[in-house]
């Protein structure tokens, strides 16, 4: 999957660089990122084509902490943050933001409404559907998927709304908190940018 660069004036390019975006998040907070990906994401243009751009900033923050800490060290980082045996340090899902709790209502109206887009969990996905990166990932598909009954601005307002909007901000201000964290604060800074972005651009639909 090609890395996000920051979308130029073209509507069609725009909309591939938030699939992207929403691509590289998920992968990103799904798991620990391998080397080949972290040396992919040190490669990355830092500059966005237009100066000022809203992402530019805490794109570049994240590239320089790709290429300033060892592979072994951002691994490490998302074991301590999110892994472990039992409670993590940092919840990655929406239920527990929403709820207090795991597994709850959340969850059941989210896979309601996956089912209502056609989406099921894979069996081999070992996150819950409302995992952050599982979120980004039906994000992704509603921006580039080929069926424009479901791949629509439409489905994309409504689910962003419902199903990230919410909570994804207080998840983002806990990793950017996290003394441990330093790769996952920068990753957090640009899905804050990035979720408010978003936000915007749905509340211009009207």
């Amino acid at each position: 999957m090609p890395l996000y660069a920051p979308p130029t004036s073209s509507a069609l390019d725009e909309e591939t660089a938030r699939a992207e975006l929403y691509g590289v998040l998920s992968l990103l907070y799904y798991a620990a990122p391998c080397p080949e990906l972290i040396a992919q994401l040190s490669a990355a243009a830092t500059e966005a084509p237009a100066a000022g751009a809203l992402l530019e900033e805490p794109w570049r923050v994240l590239v320089g902490m790709a290429r300033t800490l060892p592979d072994g060290a951002i691994a490490q980082e998302f074991d301590a943050l999110f892994g472990g045996i039992g409670k993590p340090e940092v919840y990655l899902y929406g239920s527990h933001f929403l709820s207090g709790f795991l597994n709850e209502k959340p969850l059941a109206r989210l896979r309601t409404d996956l089912a209502a887009l056609g989406l099921a969990r894979d069996d081999a996905m070992s996150e819950t559907e409302d995992h952050v990166a599982c979120l980004c990932e039906v994000m992704r598909y509603l921006i580039a998927g080929d069926d424009v009954a479901v791949a629509n601005l439409t489905r994309q307002r409504e689910f962003f709304s419902q199903h990230l909007q919410p909570w994804v901000g207080r998840m983002c201000a806990d990793i950017e908190q996290h003394p441990r964290a330093r790769f996952y604060a920068a990753l957090a800074g640009l899905t804050r940018a990035f979720m408010g972005v978003e936000a915007q651009g749905f509340d211009m639909l009207g």
